[in-house]
């Protein structure tokens, strides 16, 4: 195996069934709280190996989901299991460069990157008339997190609470609708394979892998030890 940490990190990653905390209640709740049309348009930022397009299918049933990520093996994951659908379009490239006007867009857990503002701002022309977006993002849950919530996050900058993500969503020229927080079963749909993998991999991992493995192990038992003080918001919004 390489001994670059990004590809330590990939091989990790790769064959995960999702690549962040998330459930398909998230998904049900967002699409059934925006009075989704059976036939929508829809989004999925960022889409990873393509964990929601299946909640997204049964929410938009005649509808068709677009599914991107800059990262091609993971799209390439997702074609393995949708591809053959046709309600399914599998793009590589970046999250905000499908131009088709949508009246849902999806993105878990992968706004930070970008930053809430920039990331609403450039998906405003991609939605149509009454389109939605729903989000999630790193939260503090708590008035007095401690050190460790926050060391959760490795230095996020934008680390805020639900009414600090409230206001970068105003700033964009946006409403939120309802927030909710990713809950406990969705953050263990994440981690719970995670734990298997890394069980697979660690015989024989170089130093490279061992130490990702390292770090994938401490973050899961630091967000086990300070879930109640922080998590994901997901907020769902519309322009103002």
């Amino acid at each position: 195996m390489s001994d670059r940490p990004d590809d330590a990190f990939f091989t990790l990653h790769a064959d995960l069934p999702r690549e962040g905390p998330g459930e398909t209640a998230d998904v049900a709740w967002a699409a059934e709280t925006a009075g989704l049309r059976p036939d929508a348009r829809i989004l999925d930022a960022a889409s990873g190996p393509g964990g929601d397009i299946g909640a997204l299918l049964r929410a938009a049933p005649t509808g068709h989901v677009t599914a991107i990520d800059l990262h091609a093996p993971f799209i390439e994951a997702a074609r393995a299991r949708w591809g053959a659908d046709p309600r399914v379009t599998l793009m590589t490239g970046d999250m905000t460069e499908p131009s088709c006007p949508f009246d849902f867009i999806w993105c878990a857990g992968a706004v930070y990157f970008l930053g809430i503002e920039a990331a609403l701002t450039a998906w405003a022309p991609r939605l149509a008339p009454s389109g939605v977006i729903a989000f999630s993002e790193p939260c503090l849950f708590t008035d007095t997190p401690t050190d460790g919530a926050i060391a959760f996050w490795e230095g996020y900058a934008r680390l805020t609470d639900a009414a600090g993500i409230a206001a970068q969503v105003t700033a964009a020229g946006y409403e939120t609708l309802v927030t909710r927080a990713i809950g406990d079963i969705g953050w263990e749909s994440y981690f719970r394979p995670m734990e298997a993998r890394i069980a697979k991999l660690r015989p024989g991992a170089d130093a490279a892998l061992a130490a990702v493995l390292d770090q994938a192990e401490a973050e899961v038992a630091l967000w086990r030890a300070h879930r109640a003080e922080t998590g994901y918001l997901l907020s769902l919004v519309r322009p103002a």
